[in-house]
C-alpha cells in the first residue's frame, strides 16, 4: 500500500536548565489533530515513552551473516592458497609455534594496549547504529487525541510486539488547544536521546504542532513530503492486534517486582535448549506460580493473587520481549497480564497511575502478528446491513470511545449486533479496542477509509469458507445450548474428504474453543487462529440455525 504524509518540518527537542519542550510535527494532510499539554509526572513518562522506543527499534529476529563474497572468493583462490601452504609448511611452523607462546601469554599490558581499539570500535558500531537506524524503522508511531487521553501506537521491526502508551488528561498540570483524532507524527530517532534528559525539576511541554493546519501553500519550501510503500502487514497486524485484545483471557494482575524477579531469572542464564517458555499455574485464590523453562525453576509470587473464577495452566513464549519493561518496573504500580491461552498473544499492561503502557506479544517472536495470527475470525461473525453499522460507528464518533454495551442501550440493539459492527469497523482499521479501559475507541488508521473489496476477506482461510459456503459443501449436524453457549458440530466436504469440526461459542457470539479434523488444525491447533472447515460451519450455522431461531422469535 502506497501512503503520502505531509509534515511541516521536523519533530524537535529543546532542553535547556529549567526547561523542556518536546514538539511532533503531524502529518498535516489529514484532519486537524493537535495537542499541548505540561507534563506533571516526569518520571513516569519519561520511563514509558522509552518502552515505546524499544518496541519501534526492537528486531529478535535470526539474522544469519551473507557470506556469499567470501565463498566466491574461497573457491577462486583455495586451491592456490593450499598449494602455497603445503609448500611452505617447515618453514613457518617455527613461527607458528612462537606465535601461539606469545598469545598464550599475554598479560595485562597487553590488554591495556588493546583497551583503546576496543573502545574506538565500539563507538564505530554505535555510529552505524545511529546512522543507519532511519532506514530500519517501516512506519512513524500513530498518535490519537480524545477527550479523556492522548495515545501512542507502533509495532517493532520483527512485528511480533506492539507497543501502546496511553496518558490520561489529568497527567498534565496545563491543557493548551488540541483537536481531537489520529494522525501519523514525525518520529526522530534523535528525541530518544532527548527522552532522556526528562527531569523533575524541569517544566516540560508535550505538543503535537497545530501550526502545519493554519496555513499551508503547496509552494512553501517548509512542507516535506514522504512518500512510503507500506507492505499489507502493517495494516493486518493493527487489526490483529485489536482483534486479539478481544479475546477471553486469564487476568491476573502482578506486582511490577515479581515481573521483574522473571526477567531477572532469564537474565542470570541463557538457554541451550528448548522449551523456551513460561509456564503460568493459575490456581483460584492462590498465588501465582511460573514455571520458567527448560531449567525447570518455579517461581511463586505471594504478593499476586489470582481472583479468576477458573485455573488453567498457560505457556507463552518469546519471553526475551518481556525486557522492554524492564526500566519501567520500578516506577510501575501494577502489572496486568491478560493471558488468551497456551502459545496465543499475550498483553502486559503497566500502571504508572494515568500513565499506562500496553505491551502485545505475539505467541512467539517468529508468530508476527500480520502474517501468522487470524485472531479477528475468532471475533463475533455476525451480517450487519450497512445501515445500522453506520449508525453505530457514528454513535461511537459522537463520543470517541464507548463500550459495545453502552452503544447498545443508547442505539436501542442488540450487543452483540454492536460487536460484530465494531469488528467490522476494526478490520477496517476505523475501531481499536483499548485493553486498558474495555472500551472502542475510533481511531482511523489511515486518512482515506481502506477499500473494502481489499478487506473482503481477512485470510485464505476465510476465502476458503466462503467458497465452501457457496457450493453447498457444508452441513450442520447438531447444536447443543448450555449455560449460554452454543457447541455446534458440522462437517465440509474438502476435495473428496469429509473434515468434522466441532465447534464453542459464547453468548457474545465469540468461538471460545474449536477442533477439526483437518491437517491445518492437527498442525497448528488454535495458535494461527480457525481453519477454513470451522470458518464455513460458524458461517453456515449462524445463516441458518440462528437466522430462523430470531425469526420464529420475531413471529411470537
Amino acid at each position: 500500500m502506497n501512503f503520502v504524509y505531509r509534515f511541516l518540518g521536523e519533530s524537535r527537542a529543546s532542553t535547556d536548565a529549567a526547561t523542556a519542550n518536546f514538539g511532533f510535527a503531524p502529518d498535516t494532510l489529514r484532519q486537524p489533530t493537535f495537542f499541548t499539554g505540561k507534563i506533571a509526572r516526569h518520571l513516569a513518562f519519561r520511563e514509558a515513552i522509552s518502552a515505546l522506543h524499544h518496541v519501534v527499534v526492537s528486531d529478535l529476529r535470526f539474522k544469519p551473516r551473507d557470506r556469499t563474497a567470501y565463498f566466491e572468493w574461497l573457491k577462486q583462490n583455495e586451491a592456490a592458497m593450499l598449494a602455497e601452504a603445503t609448500a611452505r609448511r617447515d618453514e613457518l611452523k617455527p613461527r607458528i609455534d612462537a606465535l601461539r607462546k606469545r598469545i598464550n601469554t599475554l598479560d595485562d599490558e597487553n590488554h591495556r594496549l588493546m583497551k583503546p581499539f576496543y573502545a574506538a570500535r565500539q563507538s564505530y558500531f554505535n555510529y552505524l547504529y545511529r546512522q543507519n537506524r532511519d532506514a530500519w524503522i517501516v512506519l512513524d508511531p500513530v498518535i490519537t487525541v480524545h477527550p479523556d487521553e492522548i495515545f501512542f501506537e507502533c509495532f517493532s521491526l520483527d512485528e511480533s510486539s506492539y507497543g501502546r502508551l496511553s496518558c490520561d488528561h489529568d497527567v498534565f498540570e496545563q491543557l493548551g488547544e488540541m483537536a481531537y483524532g489520529t494522525t501519523n507524527i514525525d518520529y526522530s530517532h534523535a528525541l530518544y536521546d532527548e527522552f532522556q534528559k526528562i527531569r523533575t525539576y524541569r517544566d516540560t511541554t508535550l505538543s503535537i504542532d497545530p501550526s502545519g493546519f493554519e496555513v499551508q501553500t503547496a509552494d512553501d519550501n517548509a512542507f516535506r513530503e514522504e512518500k512510503i510503500d507500506l507492505p499489507d502487514s502493517w495494516v493486518r497486524g493493527f487489526l490483529q492486534v485489536s482483534s486479539a485484545m478481544t479475546l477471553p483471557a486469564h487476568v491476573l494482575d502482578l506486582h511490577p517486582m515479581d515481573l521483574a524477579n522473571i526477567l531477572t531469572s532469564l537474565a542470570r542464564r541463557k538457554e541451550r535448549v528448548g522449551p523456551r517458555s513460561l509456564r503460568f499455574l493459575l490456581k483460584p485464590d492462590a498465588p501465582v506460580e511460573v514455571l520458567v523453562e527448560p531449567w525447570g525453576e518455579k517461581l511463586t509470587f505471594r504478593r499476586s493473587i489470582y481472583r479468576g473464577r477458573e485455573g488453567g495452566e498457560i505457556r507463552i513464549w518469546g519471553r526475551r520481549r518481556l525486557a522492554i519493561l524492564e526500566r519501567a518496573l520500578p516506577l510501575a504500580r501494577s502489572v496486568r497480564v491478560h493471558l488468551t491461552g497456551t502459545g496465543l498473544p499475550s498483553f502486559f499492561v503497566v500502571d504508572f497511575g494515568g500513565i499506562r503502557f500496553t505491551l502485545g506479544l505475539s505467541g512467539w517472536t517468529a508468530n508476527d502478528w500480520s502474517s501468522a495470527g487470524q485472531f479477528d475470525l475468532l471475533a463475533p461473525r455476525r451480517k450487519v446491513d450497512a445501515d445500522t453499522a453506520q449508525r453505530v460507528f457514528s454513535s461511537l464518533g459522537a463520543v470517541h470511545a464507548a463500550s459495545a454495551h453502552d452503544l447498545a442501550q443508547n442505539l436501542g440493539l442488540e450487543e452483540g449486533l454492536v460487536h460484530a459492527a465494531l469488528t467490522a469497523y476494526a478490520q477496517a482499521g476505523r475501531v481499536m479496542f483499548d485493553l486498558d479501559k474495555g472500551v472502542y475507541r475510533r481511531r482511523e488508521l489511515t486518512r482515506e477509509p481502506l477499500a473494502l473489496s481489499q478487506l473482503r476477506f481477512a485470510s485464505e482461510q476465510e476465502a476458503k469458507a466462503d467458497r465452501f459456503i457457496e457450493a453447498n459443501l457444508v452441513a450442520i449436524a447438531g447444536v447443543e445450548r448450555n449455560q449460554g453457549r452454543r457447541v455446534v458440530t458440522g462437517s465440509v466436504l474438502d476435495n473428496a474428504r469429509k473434515e468434522s469440526a466441532t465447534l464453542t461459542i459464547d453468548a457474545d457470539d465469540r468461538l471460545v474453543e474449536a477442533r477439526c479434523s483437518c491437517h491445518f488444525y492437527g498442525h497448528n491447533k488454535m495458535m494461527r487462529g480457525p481453519c477454513e472447515h470451522m470458518l464455513a460451519v460458524r458461517r453456515l450455522f449462524h445463516a441458518e440455525v440462528e437466522g430462523i431461531a430470531q425469526d420464529k422469535e420475531g413471529v411470537a
